[in-house]
């Protein structure tokens, strides 16, 4: 048990939030000319709604970005299926996950933004879509989003709870305040056992361990022409999808790809932007760097001399999983985003490649190292040249390693997620 003290955290947080509106009007502004906000829906990042709320009950999930919408879309299709008088809103951050919400079509499930965390926004968007549930996902914690659901009176779950050490050390700081906001969720389902032992800790009551529901949320299937014209595409050369890339990586994968093909010269990299709208910085440092290229957004296809594949879309990374032998799943080249999810590339039957720093991800990879089923490349073009090179050459092995990884895992966290959620939902019915 730990001490809590005085909560000064929320009241802090709460004024500064209240009298930041200039300041956070400016940041929007700032997305808005980066091209991370949609111009025609901007208001819904100040609270207001450019949709109807359905009749009827309703569920609410929240979500950061393009894996914990998959993990909520899971989650939508699971709820609208057990109950045929509820309807589903989706909140998400990016618009690289609303686009992917959009082409899933969940029956009853809409798409809104999410406000940003101040008060006056946050209670309008409330007043308006009036949830019965509210479900926020992994670690998307906004204290005065949460604070205000549960004084208007629904309960909140924290489904496929994840905290990495940076974050438990930054909570245990404030442990008045995380308790306060944690134990706002009358359900939390823990992620993996470091989150379990963490949360815990800090709510002062004991966290089931449910398991990553990530397992169980997967990309949609991809269509069989799509897949066999990326693999026609490709042919015989070796090839390596460099995954969900982030400003600060490209320079350093071009450099190695360079490296690469000195020692196999027919190679190709398919690099997938993290956030496809990078598409034309990310062609630019391709072309610097000396790469020939085909863009994917314009229909184009590779030449036997192309040396890159920009996959500069939405929606396609399991064509990409299953057509390329090879996957490098970066974010793990920077240490502040701590990697991405390699299950999607071993289910599509790529073998994995990572960078150091996979944190965010840390019980998956542990499992992955405890059957020796991913190559570790240092953030270096020639270490990363190296991996890869490797991987081609150990690939039936090395994807044998990953899906025993996977099946080692523990599963049915969706089940076991649905029914506390459906609990939650019963005892909200009306009489």
């Amino acid at each position: 048990m730990i001490s809590t003290g005085i909560t000064l955290g929320l009241p802090l947080y709460r004024l500064a939030t209240t009298l930041g509106a200039p300041m956070l009007n400016g940041l929007l502004s700032k997305r808005l000319d980066a091209g991370k906000e949609d111009p025609e829906r901007i208001e819904e990042r100040r609270g207001v709604a450019s949709l109807d709320r359905p009749d009827g009950r309703l569920a609410w999930l929240h979500a950061a970005s393009v894996g914990e919408s998959l993990v909520a879309l899971s989650l939508a299709e699971g709820l609208t299926e057990r109950f045929d008088d509820l309807s589903v809103l989706i909140t998400s951050g990016t618009r690289t996950s609303a686009a992917l919400i959009a082409q899933r079509r969940v029956a009853r499930t809409v798409h809104q933004y999410p406000p940003v965390d101040r008060p006056a926004w946050a209670r309008r968007f409330l007043e308006h879509w009036r949830p019965d549930l509210a479900i926020f996902t992994e670690s998307e914690l906004w204290p005065n989003l949460i604070t205000q659901t549960k004084g208007a009176g629904a309960p909140l779950a924290l489904v496929n709870a994840r905290m990495n050490d940076k974050s438990l050390q930054s909570w245990l700081r404030w442990p008045a305040t995380a308790m306060a906001v944690l134990n706002s969720f009358e359900w939390i389902g823990a992620a993996d056992e470091r989150t379990q032992s963490g949360m815990s800790l800090l709510t002062d009551r004991e966290i089931p361990l449910v398991g990553n529901l990530k397992l169980e949320a997967g990309l949609p299937e991809p269509s069989s022409g799509d897949l066999a014209d990326a693999r026609t595409a490709i042919g015989g050369r070796p090839a390596f999808i460099a995954a969900s890339t982030h400003a600060g990586e490209e320079a350093l994968i071009a450099d190695a790809h360079k490296l690469v093909r000195n020692q196999h010269p027919d190679a190709l990299m398919i690099l997938a932007p993290r956030h496809p709208d990078r598409a034309d910085e990310v062609a630019a440092i391709l072309t610097n760097a000396g790469h020939s290229l085909a863009r994917r957004s314009k229909g184009e296809t590779p030449g036997a001399d192309t040396a890159v594949w920009l996959a500069d879309t939405l929606g396609e990374m399991a064509v990409w999983y299953g057509a390329a032998p090879t996957a490098l799943i970066c974010g793990s080249f920077i240490a502040a985003i701590g990697g991405h999810n390699p299950i999607e590339a071993t289910r599509a039957g790529a073998c994995v490649i990572t960078g150091p720093h996979v944190d965010s991800f840390a019980d998956i990879y542990a499992a992955y190292d405890a059957e020796n089923a991913r190559h570790v490349a240092d953030v270096s073009p020639s270490a990363i040249a190296e991996a890869v090179t490797r991987a081609w050459a150990d690939g039936p092995a090395l994807l044998d390693a990953g899906r025993a990884a996977l099946a080692s895992l523990p599963g049915g966290a969706r089940a076991r997620t649905l029914d506390a959620l459906a609990h939650l939902l019963e005892d909200r019915r009306p009489s």
